[in-house]
């Protein structure tokens, strides 16, 4: 089964200014994610981005980078770019990680790649992990999901979900005793690439304003995403000084 990884990587970062370029013991930060994506086995893993010196970077380190539309406002936006630019089928399986998860497993980007190409009928697919501290689910940084019996989203969002309306009356320090339903998202997606082509048309949903999360694009407009639970939990992602400061740690030699 072949796929293809695009990471998208723009340079401008409010809260880590150059972070794609930011270095990891001696690699910038884009190049450890390409590593994980070329370690997954995928048929072709290409870097998107808005600048030169990100292109730079990755091809010094002798990968493939295309430059793209500074004005994108997502990620998806960015890699449909890329697939537009490849002139990929419909039915090709697309992964979207994100450019600031080097600790992401390739197992995991592999998993989910064949999720999607197992089943045909799916448009989009992405990723869970269970949540076992009731901090985090109360945390709005920390994305949770909701599926249905199949394995299909029923809704995404920063607010705690489901909940546990009695247990949460008497005490909310610690997680209810159904563990099962507590899933934390990870920002991991697969896609065919036809159906990227008619998320990125789609204008935003009033719930993807809302929360700030644009997969609910796709359930807002009836498209099921399926999801599957990681066989490894994933590193921590970067989004600041402090997230660099402990990925730093964890690569350490």
């Amino acid at each position: 089964m072949g796929y293809t990884v695009v990471i998208p990587a723009r340079l401008g970062a409010s809260r880590l200014p150059e972070k794609p370029l930011a270095d990891l013991h001696g690699r910038p930060l884009v190049v450890r994610v390409l590593e994980r994506a070329q370690e997954s086995g995928a048929e072709r893993v290409l870097v998107a981005t808005d600048h030169p010196r990100i292109q730079a970077a990755v091809e010094a380190a002798g990968g493939e980078a295309v430059l793209t539309d500074p004005g994108h406002g997502s990620g998806s936006e960015r890699v449909a770019e890329v697939v537009e630019c490849l002139g990929l089928p419909d039915e090709a399986v697309v992964v979207n990680l994100q450019g600031d998860e080097p600790l992401m497993p390739a197992a995991v980007i592999r998993q989910l790649a064949e999720a999607l190409a197992a089943d045909p009928d799916l448009p989009m697919a992405t990723v869970s992990t269970p949540l076992h501290e009731a901090a985090e689910l109360f945390d709005p940084h920390v994305v949770k999901v909701v599926c249905d019996r199949q394995g299909r989203a029923l809704y995404f969002s920063r607010a705690p979900i489901p909940w546990a309306r009695d247990a949460f009356a008497i005490d909310r320090e610690t997680l209810p005793g159904a563990l099962a339903f507590y899933h934390r998202h990870i920002g991991l997606y697969a896609y065919r690439a036809g159906f990227l082509r008619r998320f990125v048309a789609w204008p935003p949903s009033p719930l993807e304003a809302l929360e700030s999360l644009e997969q609910l694009r796709a359930l807002w407009h009836g498209a099921p995403i399926r999801v599957i639970e990681a066989r490894e939990v994933p590193g921590p992602g970067v989004d600041t000084p402090e997230d660099l400061a402990r990925v730093r740690r964890l690569l350490a030699p």
